[in-house]
């Protein structure tokens, strides 16, 4: 395949250089943004050859082309002038450029900034959820022990303008700690006792309202959005030999002082506007926003908006402690999902999508629903439908009964704790809703049927195929791939990716590290090590094609928190240390570090068996090609 001659192909097919705005590209994947994306083509591009598929995420266009990725975007760079940056920014007046609506940009704006918090919501969450539970046991809810686990399992809601601004800096592009430092003025004793003394207070004469920040979402969003504005401007005009400390002066003298004057006060009357919409709405038709949830979450997560609910579900638990508007209908949605691919699983004939399904209805029906949707539901279709009904019939039950959730948690099975709270029987109510959604889907996808996958058609197709194999099997030989992490196995089905769970780039297996190392899981040679050091090709000296790709949409950290020990062309030894990465670092920036290991050109091979569901550490055989 001429990988340059396919980047000729796709510039007419993108609207030309003029129409890219921005040109990267992973270990697998070219990642563009357009001007004006009604001038792709993406059905054109997906029948290209040498297209392996495209997918359109988090903004991107994606085109995923496999290891050979970088003479295709050397290839279109090259006619953008050789700076994919300065290229684009010429390519097209500023004027023309299409910019995304004030929705996505919300919903932009709402993923980054919560990404990074959701661990610390979840922590404080389930804490809570225990603590029910210990309560229900006989604990006081006046003993010190109580005391303790109650204002650590508060800790992360009544501090969250000081997380969320974290999230917001990113998003925003400025100063993180100053962010946060800032949120924490929002939060200072001293202006905690102003407000509860409610005595007036002025600030140069100019009147400030007396505001309580914690706990609060919109604010602080705001706030930094403001101290964006205002750090570009200290950045351009403050001289550069005393900029070291006059731009965190000019930052925080400014923006701290038009937050709690203006920005803080405005947002924290939206914050009260939201919470008071949502539970009118909830007031005089409890069953709706459940309803809504269980049936078009799936849809959420298709298009990118499934985090446009998380202020108001955040905001409700702060102040109420408990939610209306997304736990309960997305424990009826994910119950259902899992529930259509279970009952693929027991229908299909198919014996390789029978164990997709069962692997991914099971961590469906747990509260993961992305190996349940792109894997199975959604190019079977029908079943993607049956979730819906079985989710909408959960979500209206759900709302009748009045079911809330205590705690921020992926809904499932493995979550219920989060609906154990001060109303006894709302774990009851819980339970309820998940056997509604789980029969009513299951037997939804029954009815509906589906249509099996071509190429299970040949009945009699294992023995004939077996043969035809076997001559190759034998003169290949069995080859083993060791893991190069240490960590633990998992199917290539529960990655949250459609390109690896659906196996597009190659079979293999997953590993989620538990240590920040990558080394050579064969003998061989580096076939291609990436500048942001995130993924790493390798040859086998036995003829295998294998690559390594440390997390899901790492590359857009730029080569941070990561490290090579080896380049393009070396000759490594299993066990030689490749990669090392700040595997702490990278989680808290809200990326997955689940790392698939491919077999590229498994298509050669007769089978590609894995070792899944164990501890394993570098050195282990995790994958035997047949």
């Amino acid at each position: 395949m001429d990988y340059k001659k396919l980047g000729m192909d796709l510039i007419p097919l993108v609207g030309g250089v003029e129409n890219i705005s921005k040109l990267t590209h992973c270990a697998t994947r070219l990642r563009m943004e357009f001007h004006d994306r009604d001038k792709v083509d993406a059905a054109a591009i997906q029948n290209t050859p040498g297209v392996i598929s495209v997918v359109e995420q988090g903004g991107q266009f994606q085109v995923v082309i496999g290891n050979d990725v970088p003479v295709t975007y050397r290839a279109i760079l090259n006619e953008m002038g050789g700076d994919a940056a300065a290229a684009s920014a010429k390519s097209a007046p500023a004027a023309e450029e299409k910019k995304p609506g004030i929705i996505n940009r919300i919903i932009s704006v709402i993923s980054t900034t919560f990404t990074p918090v959701i661990p610390a919501l979840i922590g404080g969450g389930m804490i809570k959820a225990v603590l029910s539970i210990l309560v229900l046991c006989g604990l006081s809810d006046s003993s010190s022990t109580y005391t303790i686990l109650n204002f650590i399992s508060d800790a992360a809601f009544y501090f969250m303008p000081v997380l969320l601004a974290y999230g917001a800096a990113i998003k925003f592009e400025c100063n993180p700690v100053l962010a946060m430092t800032m949120a924490c003025a929002l939060l200072h004793p001293t202006w905690s006792g102003l407000v509860g003394a409610g005595e007036a207070v002025t600030f140069f004469g100019i009147p400030v309202s007396l505001v309580d920040y914690s706990y609060s979402v919109i604010p602080i969003i705001l706030s930094i959005w403001i101290m964006s504005y205002v750090e570009k401007f200290a950045e351009k005009y403050t001289p550069s030999f005393i900029k070291f400390f006059l731009k965190p002066l000019i930052i925080l003298f400014i923006s701290t002082p038009i937050a709690l004057v203006l920005v803080g006060p405005f947002g924290s009357f939206l914050n009260t506007l939201v919470e008071t919409g949502a539970n009118v709405i909830y007031e005089r038709a409890s069953w709706l926003l459940p309803m809504l949830m269980g049936a078009f979450q799936p849809f959420l997560v298709l298009t990118g908006t499934a985090w446009a609910m998380t202020p108001i579900a955040t905001v409700q638990i702060s102040a109420m402690g408990y939610e209306v508007v997304n736990g309960p209908g997305m424990l009826a949605s994910n119950i259902a999902m899992g529930a259509a691919t279970l009952a693929v699983a027991f229908k299909t004939r198919n014996s390789q999508l029978r164990q997709l399904a069962l692997s991914s209805g099971f961590t469906g029906v747990m509260g993961i629903t992305e190996p349940c949707l792109y894997g199975v539901n959604l190019k079977l279709k029908t079943p993607f439908i049956a979730s819906m009904i079985g989710g909408a019939i959960g979500g209206v039950y759900a709302g009748f009964s009045g079911l809330v959730r205590y705690a921020f948690v992926s809904p499932g099975l493995a979550a219920l704790p989060a609906f154990i709270g001060e109303n006894p029987m709302n774990i009851v109510h819980a339970i309820i809703t998940c056997v509604i959604s789980f029969v009513a889907a299951f037997v939804a996808t029954l009815i509906l049927g589906f249509k099996e996958p071509e190429e299970t058609a040949p009945a009699a197709a294992p023995a004939p195929k077996a043969k035809e194999e076997a001559p190759k099997a034998v003169t290949a030989g069995d080859k083993t791939v060791v893991s190069p992490l240490q960590g633990k196995t998992v199917p290539l089905s529960e990655v949250n990716d459609a390109v690896f769970s659906q196996k597009v780039l190659g079979d293999g297996v997953a590993v989620q590290p538990t240590e920040g190392k990558v080394c050579a899981p064969v003998d061989g040679v580096i076939s291609s090590l990436f500048d942001t050091c995130h993924a790493v090709g390798l040859e086998s000296d036995d003829g295998l094609e294998l690559l390594i790709h440390v997390g899901i949409d790492t590359v857009n950290l730029q080569g941070r928190h990561f490290k090579a020990h080896a380049k393009t062309g070396d000759r490594v030894k299993k066990g030689d240390v490749l990669i090392t990465f700040d595997l702490e670092a990278i989680k808290n920036e809200g990326y997955d570090t689940i790392t698939p290991v491919l077999v590229s050109n498994s298509d050669d091979f007769s089978a590609v068996e894995a070792v899944t569901g164990r501890d394993v550490k570098p050195g282990d055989v995790i994958l035997t090609v047949r």
